[in-house]
């Protein structure tokens, strides 16, 4: 923040009890319409995961304590230790999330509550039925993050109970008509996927130059609908084990397609989840004549899109935004070319 302190001042003032929650996002909104354009980082996600090594020193504790946790309540199923990893992770996060407020312990201890939760009820209600017992469990993780959410505000907790009403209506679903995931999953995640997206949008609509919490809440919903709307999309045009140039030439489609869509919101978690696919158009592509290549040629041409678009991807993104109308590009985070730094 130009114009401001930092995100990171704010969260300390919040720690502190300086100022409230409340406060801080209303300042931080504040300063961001007052910023200057250049403030912008542009070509960078902002994306507030590891602030210092401490970070990564907590995350390896909790990660060596919950483990061994699971291994020492562990008696035969999973109710118990369930339970023992949802206690111990909200009291951490008393103290990591609350009190330090340090980002990736405070995610990395969502994940195990909400998880935990979902395993422990699944597990006491796995005496009926499978998708039952799903719904269940995702009921009750729906309910376990929406408090946490009220305590502690860790944005990945949204993209937490999307997944868990993701479990909901796919459980019933397939307690109300067995396998109807096997044979139209397809036709059940993408519509999720999309609406999941929708809700991604929303969020980064409402904070254009991204210095908010709410950007935080939109990457993980992003990262949350990207798989959810590719895979379904992909294994409707690959559906069989011999690549054709169709097929390929289908799937080179549908990823610049995807690039489009990940360049105009600025969005790389979209592309992620179709790597794979575009390792298989490749792999096709270079099979056409009878020669088949190595696994680590088709490796290394999908890893030299990825460099290639990491690269050039503050200038594409500003070409293709003049290309579109005013009505989408005044709604998505503006492009700044930046001159690059030489040593």
């Amino acid at each position: 923040m130009a114009s401001g302190a930092s995100r990171d001042d704010l969260e300390r003032a919040v720690a502190a009890g300086v100022i409230d929650r409340a406060a801080a996002d209303r300042l931080a909104a504040f300063w961001s319409t007052t910023a200057e354009p250049e403030s912008y980082g542009g070509e960078d996600e902002q994306l507030r995961l590891v602030t210092g090594f401490g970070d990564i020193f907590v995350a390896i504790g909790i990660v060596l304590f919950l483990g061994a946790l699971v291994f020492l309540t562990d008696g035969g199923g999973w109710l118990i230790p369930g339970g023992a990893v949802a206690v111990a992770a909200w009291v951490l996060a008393e103290l990591f999330t609350r009190i330090r407020r340090q980002a990736l312990p405070s995610i990395l201890l969502l994940l195990a509550f909400a998880s935990s939760v979902f395993i422990g009820v699944t597990a006491v209600f796995s005496r009926q039925t499978d998708a039952g017992a799903i719904a269940a469990g995702g009921l009750a993780t729906c309910a376990a993050v929406a408090l946490h959410w009220w305590r502690f505000r860790v944005p990945v907790t949204v993209a937490a109970a999307c997944a868990a009403a993701t479990a909901v209506l796919v459980g019933g679903l397939e307690s109300v008509f067995p396998n109807i995931i096997t044979g139209l999953g397809g036709l059940i995640f993408l519509p999720i996927g999309l609406a999941v997206f929708v809700l991604a949008m929303v969020f980064d609509t409402s904070d254009r130059e991204r210095r908010t919490r709410r950007t935080d809440i939109a990457f993980w919903l992003h990262a949350l609908a990207a798989p959810m709307v590719v895979h379904p999309v992909m294994q409707n045009i690959i559906k069989g084990e011999t690549p054709g140039p169709v097929e390929a030439a289908l799937t080179l489609l549908v990823f610049i397609g995807l690039s489009l869509v990940a360049l105009t919101i600025d969005r790389r978690a979209v592309l992620v989840s179709s790597l794979l696919y575009l390792g298989y158009a490749i792999y096709s592509v270079l099979s056409a004549g009878n020669a088949l290549p190595s696994t680590s040629m088709v490796v290394l041409l999908v890893g030299a899109v990825v460099l290639a678009m990491s690269f050039a991807w503050r200038p594409l993104r500003a070409g293709l935004l003049k290309l579109l109308p005013a009505t989408i590009s005044n709604r998505v985070p503006p492009a700044h070319l930046a001159p690059l730094k030489a040593n």
